[in-house]
């Protein structure tokens, strides 16, 4: 079968691509911006990528078009695939029909730590020979892709509740078909399609109900949002993370102990059974992650053992605090920060970890929700564990971002001067994190590129 792919450069749909070619159908695709690493990914797969929506590449007429949630009506090919009548469908839709059907699907949804969590289930699954398939919206350090079929009767997606397409506002997770779901927690996000949190509760809810009886739902019960989710009815066994008190809570079904400050090492237990982990990755967040990846690796039939020896050999995803620059003095990462409680979270594991020594945080608020200022009263308050901050005010930011950061934070609206900001106060040392889910216009590397 020919599947074009319109949106194709987009971390799902471009795994989700590598998927319909592996899976032995000849792939073309488009987007409006064709650029590394996502394109050499694809056209490492033999994916044809052509640049822009020209409706021309729709012939000869392929036998089905993908449509990415990026495109709406006025798009050149939207329009042409409707007045052609071409067969066309959502990226979840196709993957859910198509590749899970008949998987035990293990999905990984919440506000924050999806792609975490998914890539530290998807590691253990693989070191305990399980041969999982997975799509993942990062790349885990573990793997070199972001997404395989597997071998097994395993498949681990992370679970996104954006919408499908401009044709299917439903969440794309009630696609997934999911026998375990791993509910890390729940905030007010995607303030471009949800106008509150109750929206996001609702398509929640639409997930869970679509989980079977037999099937397992996991969450943490000191989640307020997630608790009346699921009080809107569960049908499946539930699996507690902790108890009301957290993840340290014995009162869960699971739970962690002797967690360091800087939350580098802890010890998994689950009645009389226990092990315990010391690991590269950082923050409280993340043992909370690692908890619940041990949590749904053992639904089916994983050891706490195993799970333990895995987590210790886990290299952690790109973007997720990833070190990109080091010098004797300096240490520059990389991080996908896209809400006040991920930059806070973030910086307060950083602050643990290095004691004393200083921070800079250099932020850009990217996402839709930050960029329209919904969580500006908290974006001051997140960054307290840094020593200085920075802010990066690209041109789609809709809000007073001045009023909403402390008076000694530094906003800049061009890159070049921010650049030079960062490079004086790195002659001092430290560690500077910088935190967009965006390129942030290539900082990183010029950044390394400055300091090397």
């Amino acid at each position: 079968m020919h599947i074009h792919i319109l949106g194709i450069c987009g971390t799902f749909m471009g795994s989700l691509a590598q998927l319909a070619a592996s899976a032995g159908h000849r792939v073309t695709g488009s987007d409006h911006n064709v650029y590394p690493p996502m394109s050499t990914q694809l056209q490492q797969a033999g994916i044809a990528l052509i640049e822009g929506f020209d409706p021309a590449q729709l012939q000869p007429r392929p036998d089905l078009v993908i449509i990415g949630n990026v495109l709406s009506r006025g798009n050149p090919c939207v329009e042409a695939v409707l007045e052609q009548r071409l067969r066309y469908c959502s990226g979840p839709q196709w993957l859910g029909e198509q590749l899970l059907a008949g998987q035990h699907v293990l999905a990984v949804a919440g506000t924050h730590g999806k792609t975490t969590t998914a890539s530290l289930l998807t590691w253990i699954l693989e070191c305990a020979g399980r041969d999982p398939g997975y799509l993942i919206g990062g790349v885990p350090s573990n793997f070199t892709q972001s997404a395989r079929l597997g071998g097994g009767e395993l498949f681990v997606v992370e679970a996104d509740e954006y919408d499908s397409a401009f044709f299917d506002k439903r969440s794309k997770f009630v696609h997934y078909r999911a026998t375990t779901a791993v509910l890390n927690n729940l905030e007010f996000d995607h303030a471009d399609i949800f106008p509150d949190l109750a929206a996001i509760q609702r398509q929640f809810h639409h997930f869970i109900r679509t989980i079977a009886g037999s099937g397992q739902v996991l969450y943490p019960p000191a989640d307020s949002a997630l608790a009346e989710v699921l009080a809107m009815g569960c049908w499946s066994r539930q699996v507690a993370l902790g108890g009301r008190g957290g993840i340290a809570d014995s009162r869960g079904d699971w739970w962690v102990t002797d967690v360091a400050a800087d939350g580098s090492a802890f010890t998994l237990c689950r009645g009389a059974e226990s092990a315990t982990v010391e690991w590269g990755l950082s923050g409280r967040h993340n043992v909370a992650n690692a908890l619940a990846a041990a949590a749904a690796a053992a639904q089916v039939g994983v050891t706490l053992a195993q799970s333990g020896a895995a987590l210790q050999t886990f290299a952690g995803v790109k973007r997720r605090m990833e070190v990109v620059a080091a010098t004797a003095q300096t240490t520059v990462y990389d991080d996908f920060a896209h809400h006040p409680t991920a930059i806070a979270t973030t910086l307060e594991g950083l602050r643990a970890k290095v004691g004393g020594e200083r921070i800079l945080a250099v932020i850009e608020p990217r996402s839709a929700t930050m960029r329209a200022g919904v969580h500006g009263q908290r974006l001051g308050d997140s960054t307290a564990a840094a020593d200085a901050v920075m802010w990066y005010q690209n041109s789609a930011v809709d809000f007073d971002l001045a009023a909403a950061v402390k008076p000694q934070q530094p906003i800049f609206t061009t890159l070049q001067p921010l650049l030079q900001r960062i490079i004086e106060w790195a002659a001092q040392g430290g560690h500077i994190v910088l935190m967009s889910n965006g390129g942030f216009e290539g900082l990183p590397a010029k950044l390394a590129q400055q300091l090397q």
